[in-house]
Parts: structure tokens; sequence; C-alpha cells
């Protein structure tokens, strides 16, 4: 090819790029627990209130909001306050985040810092026509049970997610109760390790080239007017395709429930042992699990080596919140471990 034809078309030719934002407390060391574990190509950053919590990250980029209000210290759950502050440092924040595609937004609901940034950040980005990617941690049930006030910031911010669309990563801790015989920093390790598989799917989906392709344009247009969606990830052998949509909402730890009205954008990654009769039962079991959805699109990487392992990576859409709207209605609720 000559030079010049070069030229013109490499400088196109770069990866979608990333961030994940840690918003407060929770937030902030969901990002460091991150980076422990290797999140290659995912720029870091976190925004607090509080100066010494932030001191103590190991994050480059570190923004430090309300400091005439809060004095560098945390927000006490003040959401109202937070808000105010964060106007302070709205045009530094969204420069720091003006260059990325995606950003992951990861912060605690129930309290001050995390529950006012999460969507407010979540409208900021959206106006720069990046795809924001808020993960929510919602409280353990006993948090809020008898919490008025922690439980009307946890209905405040969660309607206010809902009420925009698009991508919602509920973390329910309440789903940690399966692990209750773990100790607690092992349970937190399984939590991290789930979080890191979301996010790390997602970037290899939509980053690196595939036979049948999914690119960011591709999730965009799946991703509007769809309502809720959320992130689907799972593995299971090759040898038995009826268990990868299964394995992968049973050992979610998202809360979430399929709508009647359900869309799908679903990418399998295999070996070269993947064979065309494997991957269309594959798509079958999916359509099956997922309440036969109006529309179901699909990817494919085939590596070049036999591998043992079928993993999917999915965006579903057309979802609604799950098992915490019955504890915020009632402010008491059984603990509820399946999605």
């Amino acid at each position: 090819m000559p030079a010049e034809e070069t030229t013109a078309w490499a400088g196109f030719d770069r990866p979608t790029s990333f961030a994940m934002v840690g918003l407060g407390g929770a937030g902030s060391e969901a990002v460091r627990d991150l980076l422990g574990l290797a999140t290659p190509g995912v720029r870091p950053l976190a925004i607090n209130t509080d100066a010494g919590h932030l001191e103590r990250m190991p994050i480059d980029r570190r923004i430090l909001i309300g400091h005439r209000r809060f004095r560098g210290r945390g927000s006490g759950g003040d959401r109202e306050g937070v808000l105010g502050a964060i106007e302070e440092e709205r045009d530094e924040i969204l420069r720091q985040l003006r260059p990325y595609e995606v950003v992951f937004l990861f912060g605690a609901l129930g309290g001050g810092t995390g529950s006012a940034l999460l969507p407010y950040l979540v409208r900021e980005l959206r106006e720069t026509d990046a795809i924001p990617v808020p993960v929510a941690f919602l409280p353990f049930h006993v948090e809020v049970r008898n919490n008025a006030t922690r439980r009307e910031s946890v209905r405040a911010t969660l309607g206010e997610l809902e009420a925009m669309g698009g991508l919602l990563l509920l973390m329910a801790n309440e789903k940690l109760r399966r692990f209750d015989s773990l100790p607690i920093h092992r349970a937190l390790g399984v939590r991290n390790a789930f979080l890191h598989s979301l996010v790390t799917s997602m970037v290899d989906m939509v980053e690196n080239p595939s036979q049948l392709n999914v690119d960011l344009a591709t999730v965009k247009r799946h991703l509007e007017g769809s309502g809720m969606s959320t992130v689907l990830c799972g593995e299971a052998h090759v040898s038995e395709p009826e268990r990868l949509l299964p394995q992968a909402l049973r050992d979610s730890l998202l809360d979430f429930e399929l709508g009647h009205r359900t869309r799908a954008l679903l990418h399998i990654e295999g070996g070269s042992n993947l064979t065309l009769g494997t991957f269309d039962q594959l798509l079958e079991y999916a359509r099956a699990n997922l309440g036969e959805p109006d529309e179901l699109l699909f990817g494919t990487r085939v590596r070049p080596e036999p591998r043992e392992v079928v993993r999917l990576t999915g965006l579903v859409s057309g979802i609604r919140v799950g098992s915490i709207h019955g504890l915020l209605r009632a402010g008491s609720v059984e603990p509820a471990l399946a999605h």
C-alpha cells in the first residue's frame, strides 16, 4: 500500500478510550481495588470531599470538591451540599473526563458524595456524547431498613438514574450474604472480582476486533431508546452451551429483573473448536433465557487455538430494578439472594 494511503486512514485506527471514576469513599476504594486486579487501558480518577481519604488513594488523578463547605472532611450524608460543591469543580472534572468515550462511575447509594455525583455526572457526560456507566453500590438491607434518611437518599438517587435510562449496574451488597461463611475481606474480594470481570469484559468487547464485530457505535445504537440496560458476563464449557446464560444470570451480583420487552446485544468468544452448531445453540438458549427478546444482536470472536471455555459478554436492555424497590417502599424486606 502506498505511504500516502496509509497516512490517510491510520489516524483513525485508535482504540476506544475508557476511564473509571471513584465517587466518594466507597467508589474510590472500588477503583483502587480494580487497579490492584489490573485493568489495562482504563484510566482512573477519584473525586471526594474527604481530603484525607483522597490522599491515601494510590490514584494519580484526584479532585477534592467542597473545600469551603466541607473543609476537607467527609460530606456526612449531605447530598444537597455535595451538589452545591460539585459546581465549583465542574469545569475541571469535565476537562479531565473529556478525552474518554466510556466512563465507569463508581459510587455508593445512601450517603452523600456518591449519591449526589452519580446522576449529576451521568447527565453531564451525556452532553459530551460519552457513554456513562454508573456502577452503584446498594447498601445492605439492614443499613436502610430502619433508617428513613438513608432510605430516602437511596430512593432519590435511584429514581434519577432510572429516569435517565441507559446503562446502570446496581451492585447488590445484599447478595454477598450468599458468601456469609467467608471472612469479610474475601467476600469483598468476590465482589471486586465480579466487578473486574464486568469492566474488563465490556472493554474487551468493544476495543478488540472480532470476526463479527461489536464496536462502540453498535453499543450506542443498541442503547438508544432502550430504557435501562445492564451488563452480563459469564463462562461455560464449550460442551454445555445451555449453561452459559443461566450461569451469567444466576451468578450476577447485580440487582435487576428482566422486563417484558427486552433487547440484547451479545458477544461470544471461543476457540477454534467452537462450531457453528454450538454457536447457534448458544444463541437459542440465550433467546429462551432472556424471555424471547424483541431484538437479539450478536458478535463473535474465535481465537486461533482450541479453548474449553466459551465466554459471554452481553448488554441487556429493557430491564427493571430488582428487590431494592420492595425495601424502599415498605422499609423492610426479607433478604433476596437471587436476582
